[in-house]
């Protein structure tokens, strides 16, 4: 009988035994490590340079779920812009790092939805209705705009900032 070997705690590894792991993980074991990661991303006790290093831990191991088909790809973009926006916000943004960078993380978000904000708040408008693959089309859209609210805060005026602030209009229409 084959039996999966328990994962021990990550949370209590050093970020490079952490990283050797994610290195060759698969599966359930890229999310535990990608939590662990995340958590020691939130901890305040650790410097920031180090916050950011765990953060992009926790960035890796979400981005190779997906080529590793243990991950879903709206679910592992929506946990990237989400850690993102948080380092971002709680560390400043890096203008010389595309993960920080408020302009990246924009053009990111806008290439990973497929509906306009005008197509999606007609959707939205009798979403009820809709077959169930559009209405998951729309949660998925109000799922990738989530982080919308802060990084608008972060952009200079312009057509990419104007984008997002019809997003942050919309979203509240989706279901």
């Amino acid at each position: 009988m084959y039996r999966v070997r328990p994962v021990h705690d990550l949370s209590t590894w050093t970020l490079d035994q952490l990283q050797t792991f994610v290195s060759g993980a698969r599966g359930p074991q890229l999310e535990t490590a990608r939590v662990a990661a995340q958590g020691q991303a939130y901890n305040a006790c650790h410097p920031q340079e180090a916050r950011r290093q765990w953060a992009k831990l926790s960035l890796l191991a979400n981005r190779r779920m997906l080529a590793h088909a243990g991950g879903e790809p709206v679910r592992v973009l929506q946990q990237d812009f989400t850690l993102r926006m948080w380092v971002i916000d709680g560390l400043g943004p890096d203008d010389t790092d595309p993960d920080w960078s408020p302009e990246a993380l924009a053009s990111d978000t806008l290439d990973a939805l497929i509906l306009t904000p005008s197509r999606a708040a007609g959707l939205a408008q009798d979403w009820n209705d809709l077959p169930v693959e559009q209405i998951r089309t729309l949660r998925r859209h109000k799922n990738l705009t989530a982080h919308l609210e802060s990084l608008v805060s972060y952009l200079p005026p312009g057509p990419v900032r104007e984008q997002l602030v019809t997003w942050t209009a919309t979203r509240p229409l989706l279901p």
